[in-house]
Order: C-alpha cells, then structure tokens, then sequence
C-alpha cells in the first residue's frame, strides 16, 4: 500500500492478508510474487488516516530503517501508480487507454496506439580537483545537505554532453576525462540517473540561482552533510572523492 511517497507497513513488513477496514481493493494491480507470495499494488489517498495497526515509512527517508530490497519495492510502486495516473488517455488521440496483459505498457481502445512507461534518463557528476570536489545545493533540501550537479537529457544530447552542459550552466565549470560510472534508477518519479565522474578543467564557480542555493568546493577531508547512502550520489562521492 502506497500513500504519496509513504510505505504503509506492519511491523516494518508488508500486510499481509485481508485489506484494513475502509480501503478497497478494486484498483489494486498485480506487480509479481514478493518472498514467495502474490504481491499486489494499491494505491491510498493522502487523505486516507493511517489504518489501525499499520505505521508508514517515508520512501525518501535520508536514514530508513528498512531493507533496500523492500524499499526497491516501495519505491517501484511508487512508479508505477506514477505511470497509471500519466497514461490514462492517449496522447495521439485522447481516447481511453488499457493495460496490456502481462506487460507494463497500455494500449489505446481507439487508435490501438501502444504507450509504455515514460524514463527520464538524467546524468549526476562528481568533479574532482585534486583533493577536493564540487557539491551543491538546492534550497529545498534538508538544512546543510549538499550533493552533486545532475540534470535531464536534452533532445539530441549523449549522455557526455549533457554532463558538460549541466556542469555549465549551474556551476561554469568545465571538466574533462568523464568516465560513466554506473546508474540508478530514481523513481521520483520516474528518472534513470546515469553516473558519471570528471575532472576539473577550468573555470570559476558562477552559481546559476534558478537552480541552486549555492556551489562550492569541498576538501575530501571535511565534507558537509551528504545525501543518503542509498542514493547514486553519496555512492560517487563515497567511491571517487579522492582521485585515483
């Protein structure tokens, strides 16, 4: 059961069994088998009171106190009512869409036009400088969080390029020797994060205020508080701080 960006939970597990009083399953959507059993996805308004006997979690949660495997799992409903809730008319024609059995795509009962869910592919960038790297922050974020710069890809864009444009237009820095790292998905809604470190190249910080709160580089030795461990960024920073 998903509410908003919240897990709803037994005893740090999922319920099991009948449904609480007052929720129904009819928008329930079969998702696989979990630990052996028919794993089953609904979706419960924000404005639902929190059921008798069940606790939340926070998806996003910078210190969970849940497995990754079950917050994976939370966190791919959480996509996927994102999904539902975005394709429920075509975009080519307007008329109403329907899932395709066994598959995650829908197709639309008018124009048989077929839709599958929408990824985001971002990339995120450690720049190293010797034996400091970049961090920024955004004004949303927890108090004293810094992290790394990232952005969506643009049309016509590979993956380096965006890296190179983003450093840009935030920060005016320039890098070079980008090595992808790996990737993760971040389904916050829906986005691919693709991982990528670099060295610095030149310039000087000019913060772009549109979308930071401030851009600064930091010695490795004395770091501020950093996104959360189970997050691309803190595993670029943990892993390629100090240059190799």
């Amino acid at each position: 059961m998903v509410r908003g960006s919240e897990l709803l939970l037994r005893d740090l597990d999922l319920p099991t069994g009948s449904l609480p009083d007052g929720l129904k399953g009819d928008a329930a959507i079969y998702i696989g088998r979990w630990q052996g059993q028919p794993c089953r996805l609904l979706p419960v308004s924000r404005k639902h009171p929190v059921p008798a006997g069940l606790t939340t979690e926070s998806l996003q949660s910078a210190e969970p106190c849940l497995s990754l495997e079950l917050l994976s799992l939370g966190a791919l409903g959480a996509q996927i009512l994102h999904w539902e809730n975005n394709s429920r008319c075509c975009s080519r024609c307007g008329g109403q869409m329907a899932r395709i059995p066994g598959e995650s795509g829908k197709k639309c009962g008018n124009c048989s036009a077929l839709h599958f869910p929408h990824i985001h592919p971002c990339v995120i960038v450690l720049v190293r400088r010797g034996e400091e790297v970049l961090l920024v922050r955004k004004a949303e974020w927890a108090d004293g969080r810094y992290g790394l710069v990232a952005g969506f890809l643009d049309q016509g864009e590979c993956l380096e390029e965006a890296v190179t444009r983003e450093l840009l237009e935030e920060t005016g820095i320039r890098v070079q020797n980008i090595r992808y790292v790996g990737s993760q998905s971040w389904p916050f809604p829906s986005q691919l994060m693709a991982g990528f470190v670099a060295d610095y190249a030149g310039g000087e910080i000019v913060v772009e205020e549109k979308e930071l709160e401030d851009a600064r580089w930091f010695a490795v030795t004395d770091l501020p508080t950093l996104p959360p461990k189970r997050s691309i960024a803190r595993y670029l920073i943990d892993t390629f701080a100090v240059a190799m």
